[in-house]
């Protein structure tokens, strides 16, 4: 670690890749690169998005990190963490040069590993992280790779190794996010207070912090059907609600569930139902009217 660096422009780098195996693919998260470097004075990285989840650590220096439309002053054992297709940026203080480790990694339950940690999209930065145990077992892990004779079980088991002893440190000092998933609870509260005031999926996206496209990816996981589905759930639902229990006209209806016309309500609720307003409405009258008798 820190032996064997390149130097490029604006950092010396030292980063090792890796192909998981079947074996790894089965099981929740995999390591995918493992790398340190110390940056330049002209160290700036993104904006940009990563495919990958990435943890990073601050051994020395200091700089600044955004994410989540949320900054962040990076230090000395400062942890951050980097979520696949969300918008970036960090750097360094020219005067205080960062010196960091991180690896990336995946899996299907690859954040729900970070949850424990108490990291998530809402929450990307945790003071005072990295332990002396855990730089230990980077650099463990380091030497293991540098042999080039290990298996996948011993890389695995690092890596594991490794979240558990960030995992024990980050419950020992505190350091909790939120609840697991509060910034998908708070999405979904938004989305249930506000379907009717012609938010945007992207618009919710932006208010508890995440890109749409990670959004849309851990509410469907979530919650079984995608935000959009789910908003005109809400607005179809309270518009057959105000059919069968008022004598509202339809244009107002429409309106009062975020559509600005009748045309556009009557198409919607057509695709989501099969008919139109109307006839769903004449349909539920005439089954109260039975009912009665």
């Amino acid at each position: 670690m820190f032996n064997n660096m390149k130097e490029d422009h604006h950092e010396l780098l030292e980063i090792h890749y890796f192909t998981p195996s079947a074996f790894e693919r089965a099981g929740a998260a995999w390591p995918i690169r493992l790398g340190a470097n110390i940056a330049k004075p002209n160290y700036h990285i993104g904006p940009r998005i990563t495919p990958y989840y990435y943890l990073l650590f601050v051994v020395e220096g200091e700089g600044t990190f955004i994410q989540g439309n949320r900054t962040y002053r990076l230090r000395p054992n400062d942890l951050f963490c980097l979520f696949p297709q969300v918008t970036h940026e960090y750097y360094t203080n020219p005067r205080k040069l960062l010196k960091k480790v991180f690896f990336a990694f995946d899996g299907k339950l690859a954040l729900q590993l970070l949850e424990r940690m108490g990291l998530g999209p809402y929450h990307s930065h945790i003071e005072n992280a990295l332990t002396e145990d855990t730089l230990e077992l980077i650099e463990q892990f380091f030497k293991l790779v540098e042999t080039d004779a290990y298996s996948d079980l011993a890389r695995l088991s690092m890596f594991y190794r490794i979240l558990d002893s960030v995992t024990a440190a980050t419950y020992a000092s505190g350091a909790r996010a939120e609840e697991p998933r509060n910034w998908l609870q708070k999405g979904k509260d938004y989305l249930e207070i506000h379907y009717a005031d012609g938010i945007s999926i992207e618009g919710v996206a932006d208010y508890v912090g995440v890109e749409r496209t990670y959004f849309t990816k851990q509410f469907t996981r979530t919650y079984g059907m995608p935000p959009l589905k789910y908003l005109q759930s809400l607005k179809m639902n309270e518009a057959k609600l105000l059919m069968e229990q008022t004598d509202y006209r339809l244009a107002e209806i429409a309106q009062s569930v975020g559509y600005p016309d009748l045309p556009s309500f009557s198409k919607a609720f057509k695709k989501y139902t099969g008919v139109t307003p109307a006839v769903w409405r004449q349909r539920a009258h005439h089954k109260a009217d039975k009912n009665k008798k």
